[in-house]
């Protein structure tokens, strides 16, 4: 193959190429992996620690300036990586979500007729034959695809029932672009994984796994098409929701033709109001629609941004006087039975201000890493529950907000300093009720979230009260069998006592007794160091290469002390 037959190969629609952007992503990582490197592991090692700690804020934002920028000249992947950041608190710095929080789909529409292209590959005919009339000018172009409005033909639209249709067309190549930024991601994640101070706090193949299946889930329009009917089936009677009707027979894997329900934007207060809606009214029932989602149904819509939402009019009199009507199913979560079961498990600890409870169940769901402190974070729960634990919902309304910013300071650090991650399911959770406050406090500005979780919660307690019951059962009987063997037991273990074999454990107390040893063992070393360093330097001025021996040989306990002090206990 030439050179040029190479580039051709390499091409990326738009004229880019697929080798320039695998390494122009590259770079980028490599370049900011080398800046953290020396701030963060070298320095603090040479005794500069105060250097790295005092500019770490600024590096963190300068960091993610520089890939809000990068993301948005690429477009593709890259704009998804950093949404995906925005979101994982958990991980990162607030330095770093805080600054991608707004980072969108900033990237220009496709030419139509690039757009045509590739509808007519898809669907097997041109336009013309497929739709009496389509509109050249998009009504949104993101960076995995791009919609425009048509009409059907009129034989499909006597099938269908419907006239004004929306079609979303892949940008075209973006296969290829997605394959590329994924292969990228996947060098870089190989990259952390060999880092220690990375690898024991996220599992960052994990990580990419998971932001790798769910661009891939939303690059296939008929997983999209699917998502959104059985979402539909979900809320089918329910006079508060409505969903487009996808149109199969113009859909395919690239290609996704739905009921056009372009309506009032949910966060469009003004217009509204025109309609004479208050803005006030629709935040508490969207919420509501919401929780529901999550707590009854178990299939939730992961991405409800204000483009994604619209509040429709009704034009039934005897229904209800408007709708909220839901878009692109492209990003879906589900609660599994685990994931119940673990939330009960938190509740049951939470309502019983049991830290180590509550520890235990995060760590059920997967939050926590194997290599997690857990008596660290028990005892944060624990001062979390002794300053609001007593709290009911309408009390915490009253705490001071600046009590709970200093403990959300406080709790905070010793979050991003243990091993924890959420689970995939727990991400997009906390994806979509981050976006619902932020929808509903922007058409109510006293609206309070509390209000709306209040009777999930109760009712999520009530419906488990049944298993509630049988856990105080279970402990119950545990609690018996503990008193039935504890005469045997304390007969055991005063016999350890009198023969003086009782072995007692106590972590804290290994580890500072393995730090004591590794000390000594460090100025053991340094002393044969010196000695045969000095005894060397005596020695040489009459025996020359007896000298050169020694001096050469005191390396060994030096590397020996060094070796020493690095290791772990």
């Amino acid at each position: 193959m030439t050179l040029v037959d190479r580039d051709r190969a390499d091409a990326l629609p738009g004229g880019g190429n697929a080798r320039a952007r695998y390494r122009r992503i590259l770079r980028f990582a490599a370049w900011h992996l080398a800046v953290t490197w020396w701030f963060e592991l070298f320095l603090p090692k040479v005794g500069l620690r105060r250097i790295a700690e005092s500019n770490r804020a600024r590096r963190m934002r300068s960091f993610a300036q520089r890939f809000h920028a990068l993301a948005v000249e690429l477009g593709g992947l890259m704009i998804k990586v950093g949404q995906f950041m925005s979101s994982r608190l958990d991980v990162l710095p607030p330095e770093i979500t805080t600054e991608l929080e707004g980072l969108q789909d900033e990237v220009p529409p496709v030419p139509f007729h690039e757009i045509r292209a590739l509808a007519e590959a898809e669907l097997g005919a041109p336009l013309e034959a497929v739709f009496a009339a389509v509109d050249e000018t998009p009504i949104a172009a993101a960076s995995l695809g791009q919609a425009h409005r048509a009409k059907l033909l009129a034989g499909n639209a006597a099938d269908t029932g419907l006239s004004s249709v929306v079609f979303k067309v892949q940008r075209p190549g973006i296969g290829a672009i997605v394959d590329i930024d994924l292969a990228a991601l996947r060098r870089v994640g190989g990259w952390l994984g060999r880092i220690r101070i990375v690898s024991d706090r996220a599992d960052v193949p994990s990580l990419i796994r998971e932001f790798a299946q769910i661009s891939l889930e939303e690059i296939d329009y008929l997983n999209e098409a699917a998502n959104s009917e059985r979402f539909a089936a979900d809320f089918a009677g329910d006079a508060r929701v409505t969903v487009p009707e996808v149109v199969w027979e113009r859909t395919t894997r690239r290609v996704l033709t739905l009921e056009d329900v372009t309506a009032i934007k949910i966060t469009d207060a003004e217009g509204l109001k025109v309609a004479g809606i208050d803005p006030g009214e629709v935040a508490p029932v969207f919420a509501s629609v919401m929780f529901d989602q999550l707590f009854t149904n178990g299939f939730f819509h992961a991405d409800p941004h204000p483009g994604n939402i619209f509040v429709t009019p009704s034009t039934d009199s005897g229904d209800r006087p408007w709708k909220l009507t839901f878009i692109d199913f492209g990003m879906m979560g589900e609660v599994p039975a685990t994931t119940r079961s673990g939330l009960r498990k938190l509740l049951i600890a939470a309502a019983s201000r049991d830290g180590k409870g509550l520890v235990d169940a995060i760590s059920d769901v997967g939050v926590l890493m194997p290599s997690a402190d857990k008596p660290e974070l028990e005892r944060a729960m624990t001062q979390l529950f002794a300053r609001f634990g007593g709290m009911g919902f309408a009390e915490l309304r009253e705490v001071d907000p600046r009590e709970f910013r200093d403990f959300g300071a406080e709790f905070g650090t010793v979050v991003r300093s243990l091993p924890f991650q959420l689970p995939e399911n727990f991400l997009l959770i906390i994806r979509a009720m981050s976006l619902t406050s932020g929808v509903c406090s922007s058409l109510d500005t006293r609206f309070n979230l509390w209000d709306s979780v209040e009777p999930y919660a109760a009712q999520l307690l009530r419906d488990e009260r049944g298993n509630l019951a049988k856990d105080v059962a279970a402990q119950a009987l545990d609690a018996a069998s503990l008193a039935v063997r504890l005469p045997k037991r304390l007969d055991a273990l005063v016999t350890h006592i009198e023969d003086g074999s009782l072995q007692v454990k106590n972590r804290r107390l290994e580890q500072q007794l393995a730090r004591l040893i590794r000390t000594a063992q460090r100025a053991v070393a340094v002393l044969i160091f010196g000695a045969i360093l000095i005894a060397g330097s005596v020695v040489r001025s009459d025996d020359a290469v007896l000298g050169n021996t020694l001096m050469i040989g005191s390396v060994v306990p030096l590397l020996f002390g060094w070796w020493a002090g690095r290791r772990r206990g």
